[in-house]
């Protein structure tokens, strides 16, 4: 009886707390038309303290909507156009010494902000991308024998372009697996297209208000922290991660030969987050099966090894989910 009184508890505090999501949403959509779904991904990183990539051709708001979202939120933020002439250094900082003073004295790069915009993080090497997936997970860089803290919260938001290759150095897996989520972002409606034109065209200039603090993330992250996750949801997301790495024991053997290595156990922890963050943008204190469901494609999408038989048959980690969450069964 104690459990459903708590979870009526959390319920009515997330509906009072989450307020600000809508006006999030609306002031994102004063420059971002349609892309609901990325827009939705983004504010999932933010609740859930994870970093997202966002895969799409050139012109689709990637880096707009990161921008909008920063700028709405009265946090720092720094953008690093990644290139192939870029060092560590360039990203994290370096020592440089004052003859004057007879020492060396410690610049801070740009790492050193609540949102990084890493753009198009595929064109530099992997000496860079290492550097910067280091901070990533450790939310702390070293700059000769310092150690710094990296701000709280600290949000990655890194754009790849599937297209023209030349020239680029492709995630490792490992390296990917850093990433929260996945985004995978299409083409926009026709009549979205014509807003967009229409938009893009005037003099008019969209003002965006800061609408919430590093403090209230901080709060909206303990809170989203709170959100109840039954037995039930938490054997289920294990299911749908175990499928993966089994897919025979799960009636799933036609895959056995199409998955070279399953998802890792951060896919797990994730999944279970994400849920957590969708639950609190829907205003709800608990995880129901529909947002382990909702996210799990841009969770799991990029944890899934693809054989050389999978690709030879045209087969995506997108279809192998799809029929992982048909045969799972839902509690």
């Amino acid at each position: 009886m104690t459990e459903q009184v708590d979870i009526k508890e959390i319920n009515e505090k997330i509906q009072r707390e989450s307020a600000f999501i809508d006006l999030l949403s609306l002031e994102m959509k004063k420059n971002i038309v349609g892309q609901k779904d990325m827009v939705e991904r983004l504010l999932i990183g933010l609740l859930a303290n994870g970093h997202i990539l966002l895969e799409g051709v050139p012109g689709l708001a990637k880096t707009l909507a990161i921008k909008t979202l920063a700028t709405a939120v009265d946090a720092k933020f720094s953008r690093i156009q990644f290139t192939p002439d870029l060092l560590p250094a360039d990203l994290i900082g370096t020592q440089i010494y004052s003859q004057k003073d007879e020492k060396f004295t410690t610049r801070k790069g740009p790492v050193f902000a609540n949102f990084i915009l890493a753009d198009e993080i595929n064109r530099a090497p992997a000496k860079v991308q290492s550097a910067l997936l280091e901070a990533m997970q450790e939310k702390q860089v070293t700059i000769g024998e310092e150690t710094y803290k990296l701000e709280d919260p600290f949000l990655v938001l890194a754009t790849q372009n599937p297209i023209e290759q030349e020239g680029t150095y492709p995630l490792p897996e490992a390296q990917v697996d850093r990433f929260m989520m996945k985004v995978v972002i299409g083409y926009p409606k026709k009549d979205e297209e014509k807003l967009i034109i229409r938009q893009n065209i005037t003099n008019e200039k969209t003002q965006i208000n800061k609408i919430i603090n590093v403090q209230d993330i901080i709060r909206a992250r303990e809170l989203t922290r709170e959100v109840y996750v039954d037995e039930k949801i938490e054997n289920y997301i294990t299911d749908i991660v175990f499928a993966t790495r089994y897919p025979e024991q799960y009636k799933l053997a036609k895959f056995s030969n199409m998955i070279s290595f399953g998802a890792s156990p951060r896919a797990g922890i994730n999944l279970a987050l994400a849920s957590k963050a969708y639950a609190f943008i829907k205003r709800r204190g608990y995880v129901i099966p529909e947002d382990v469901r909702a996210v799990c494609f841009d969770v799991m999408r990029h944890r899934i090894g693809l054989s050389y038989e999978a690709e030879a048959e045209n087969v995506r980690s997108e279809d192998i989910l799809g029929e992982i969450l048909n045969t799972v069964e839902v509690p």
